[in-house]
Order: structure tokens, then C-alpha cells, then sequence
């Protein structure tokens, strides 16, 4: 089986004279304290009146890899996170090191790091598509693929869910009233109204949060779905990330979120990794003058909805996101919500516009929250899980697949060599799966399957042989 590697570019800076040694302590010190390895730096990257320095140029040499120079208006141009008068003065460019390694238009993954004459920082080779989601995988693609791309529960909305939806249209000439509907939720997880929020699925939560909560220090927890990034770059934010490691399980240590972070942000169970981390584990995430926004799009999946914190009042900053999408199959009507103390959701509220939620999907998340719906997504939570078994036994029969950590969501993510490969064959076998690469933290060898029913991932395995077969040869 081959190696997986996330391509990297190391920036380097340095003082006159600085040593090869030197360079080449600091840069293994960075990458071995972030899990990274020498052997996934295709190059070294600085500003061009420092390429001719002995002791860059010769790290270069001994790494193997090429030395790249930028001109210094070039690198002046880019934001850095960290940029130093110091380094203006002397190179022309606020961060020799951090704007050298995102200068071939990557992702930072470690912020600038010193030793007495030297600077590195590391950047990803390319950067990550934030705005590809699963559907991509599916649309304009007929009706022939099986999707094993996109997240919503198959089978879904339920006849008698579209029959109540279908029986709204006739009030579709009043404006929609949002009251009835947001006292169900409130009421569903034991909460006051003036903690709750309903929105057009999670994603406008998203831009709400990012637009109207005014944060400085803004921290998204990856590999996650990405559209909270998206939201809050678009807000004018610049964000900083952890990184969850495979070789961890991506189970999330507190202490790796900085102290001064005043947004963080991470799902639970977590879109791509499927990872569900215990809900202490996340509420020691809470400081105050902190915003915690939980994730729990794919709560109700989950039997018994363990490790939630939804409807919980004792972590303060804390917002948790909903959505009614996934497990009734809604993506089309967008119904979502948001749980948080009055004085955020007010501002939040303050936010939308007018009627943000339309009729039909008001009247969706009245039905959603009923006894009868909860008991009823709590069936399908216990059979996904079930199928989500098998499909992890059918997987783990091939020696070439590797599955990281403790899947507990509706999807299972995978990792092996050829990965992309793998992908195009199944989609010319009729399954379309999702690519891992466009999520910060994960690069071509993974890739998110959906989970589905036993004939659908029988099916599914026959193809994965096949394609194997064919990828091997």
C-alpha cells in the first residue's frame, strides 16, 4: 500500500549568515511538533534576497527539494497572521517566512516559528476548495450514480412529512409566522423561545454567526465541514485553524485551541471524520468572552443523541446548530436552528432578513420535533447504525482501506492509497462517493461514504473490489 502525505512548502527566513544546521533544526523541530514529516516538503520557499543565502539554500540541498525565491512586493502583498516591523524594515515584506510558504497559494497549517537566526512556517501546496460539497459529486450526473456523496438520510422526506408540507402551500399568500414552529423546538429541547432561533438550515447560521458576533480571534476545529470557514473569510475574518491528526483518532485535545480564541468552532459528530467527542471534552472549550459553536447537524443520527449538548444552559458562550436536512431529507426546503443565551440570539435575529424561514419549512420543523418524529428519527438513528457496521466489516476485509478512529455519524470517512483513482472508477461503476481533499486536514488518499442499506453497500463493496482491482493493475 502506498504512502499518504499532505504536500507541503516550508517558508524559511533567516539572518545573514545563519547556518544550514540551524535551518534545517527548526524546520524538523515545526514539523515534527505539528505530526508533519521532512518527506512531504516538495519545496523551500523565501523571499528572493534571501535565496542566496548559504544556510537556506543549503537546507534545500539536504532536504532534496527545491529553493523557491519571491520577489519581496510579491510576499508584501499576501496576509500574514503574524507580521513583524522588523521583518518590513529589513526584507520589504511584513513575514518573510508565513507569506513565502502561502505565496504558491496554499493553507497555512503552522504560524511562523523562530530560533535565534531563523524563521519557518508551513503552508499546504495547494489550497482546499471550501465551497465543493457533496453534491457536487451527484449533480447534472443523470439519474444512474448511487449516491454515497451526499449526507441526507436516503428514502426521505416520509410520506406523512410531505403531506404536511404539501398541505401548507394553501397558506402560502400570508406572510410566514415563525412563532408556533420556534416554541416546538423551544420546547423539544426545554428551552425558552428567546434561546432559539430558526433559520434556512445550518449554513445561514453560519453567515449569521460569522457576520453578527463580532469576533477578533475566530478558530475553526478541521478537517470539518467547511462552510463555517467559508462564512466567516467571506465576513472579512481571518481564521485560524487546528488541526486534528489521524494518527490521533482526530479526537480533539482543548489545549490545542489558543487561549485567546474568542470563535471557536467544531461539529459533533463531525462532518467528514464521523468522530463524536465527548461533550465535557467540548464544553472545557468555554472560556468567558468566548463563542462555542457546536455543530450538531448530525445529532439526531446518532442513537440516543449521546455526548449532545443541545439544550444545555450551563456552558456559557455556547451556540449549538441544528438542522432538520440530513435526517428528513429537507436539503431543498433549508429548516434549521440555532440554540444559544437570548442576548446571542438577538443578535443573530438582528442579522436576517425578513421571514429568513418560508411557510412550508416552518410548518417541516413543527412536524420534525414532535414525539412521534423524534421517535421515529431515533429508529432510523439505531439502523443506521447498524448499516454503518456492516458497511465498516465489508471494509475492513480489503487490506488496502484504512478507516481512522471511532465512526458514530451517518458516514464513514476512508483512507488509501490512489484514493482519487478509486473514486473515478466507482463513479464509472454507477456510486458516486465523496473526495476528501477539499476538507483542511485531509488530502487525495480519502474519501466520505455515505452510510446506506445493506443491498445499497453490498453493491457498493462489489464495486470498491473491482475498482481496486482495476487501480492495482
Amino acid at each position: 500500500m502506498g504512502e499518504y502525505v499532505t504536500r507541503l512548502v516550508v517558508g524559511v527566513g533567516g539572518r545573514a549568515g545563519v547556518s544550514v544546521a540551524e535551518v534545517c533544526a527548526l524546520v524538523e523541530e515545526t514539523l515534527r511538533g505539528a505530526g508533519l514529516t521532512s518527506e512531504a516538503v516538495t519545496a523551500l520557499a523565501t523571499v528572493e534576497s534571501k535565496a542566496a543565502e548559504a544556510g537556506i539554500a543549503g537546507a534545500a540541498e539536504r532536504f532534496g527539494v527545491p529553493l523557491v525565491g519571491y520577489p519581496a512586493e510579491q510576499l508584501a502583498a499576501i496576509t500574514v497572521p503574524h507580521p513583524s516591523d522588523a521583518a518590513r524594515t529589513a526584507a520589504g515584506t511584513p513575514s518573510v517566512a508565513e507569506a513565502a510558504a502561502l505565496a504558491a497559494g496554499g493553507e497555512l497549517l503552522v504560524p511562523k516559528r523562530r530560533s535565534v537566526a531563523a524563521t519557518c512556517a508551513v503552508a499546504t501546496a495547494q489550497a482546499h476548495d471550501l465551497r465543493h460539497h457533496g453534491d457536487a459529486e451527484v449533480i447534472d450526473a443523470g439519474s444512474g450514480l448511487v449516491d454515497l456523496a451526499v449526507n441526507v438520510r436516503s428514502d426521505t422526506p416520509p410520506e406523512w412529512l410531505k403531506q404536511r408540507i404539501a398541505a401548507s402551500l394553501g397558506d402560502l399568500a400570508a406572510y410566514p409566522d415563525g412563532r408556533s414552529a420556534r416554541a416546538a423546538v423551544a420546547a423539544r429541547h426545554g428551552l425558552p423561545v428567546e434561546r432559539v432561533l430558526l433559520t434556512a438550515g445550518a449554513a445561514e447560521a453560519f453567515v449569521l454567526i460569522a457576520r453578527a458576533l463580532g469576533a477578533v480571534r475566530p478558530v475553526v476545529v478541521h478537517p470539518q465541514f467547511t462552510e463555517p470557514e467559508a462564512a466567516l473569510r467571506d465576513a472579512g475574518h481571518r481564521v485560524e485553524r487546528v488541526l486534528l491528526k489521524a494518527e490521533d483518532g482526530f479526537r480533539l485535545d482543548p489545549a490545542a485551541v489558543p487561549e485567546e480564541a474568542d470563535l471557536v468552532v467544531v461539529g459533533n459528530p463531525t462532518n467528514p471524520t464521523s468522530i463524536l467527542h465527548p461533550a465535557a471534552t467540548l464544553a472545557a472549550l468555554a472560556r468567558p468572552g468566548r463563542t462555542l459553536v457546536v455543530d450538531e447537524a448530525f445529532m439526531d443520527a446518532v442513537p440516543g443523541e449521546r455526548e449532545a449538548l443541545a439544550g444545555r444552559t450551563d456552558v456559557p458562550g455556547l451556540v449549538v446548530l441544528r438542522s432538520l436536512t440530513k435526517t428528513w431529507g429537507l436539503a431543498g426546503l433549508r429548516i434549521g436552528y440555532v440554540l444559544a443565551e437570548p442576548e446571542v440570539i438577538a443578535k443573530l435575529a438582528a442579522a436576517q432578513p425578513l421571514w429568513p424561514v418560508s411557510t412550508p419549512a416552518l410548518v417541516a420543523a413543527e412536524a420534525c420535533v414532535t414525539p412521534s418524529a423524534l421517535a421515529e428519527a431515533e429508529a432510523a438513528a439505531r439502523r443506521i447504525a447498524v448499516d454503518r457496521e456492516h458497511l465498516l466489516a465489508g471494509l475492513a476485509e480489503f487490506d488496502e482501506v484504512s478507516v481512522v478512529g471511532v465512526a458514530e455519524g451517518p458516514f464513514v470517512l476512508i483512507r488509501m492509497a490512489g484514493a482519487a483513482e478509486v473514486r473515478r472508477r466507482l463513479r464509472a461503476l454507477g456510486f458516486a462517493v465523496r473526495r476528501g481533499d477539499t476538507f483542511p486536514g485531509l488530502d487525495d488518499s480519502w474519501l466520505r461514504l455515505a452510510v446506506r442499506d445493506r443491498a445499497t453497500t453490498g453493491r457498493l463493496l462489489q464495486a470498491f473490489d473491482h475498482a481496486l482491482a482495476l487501480t492495482a493493475g
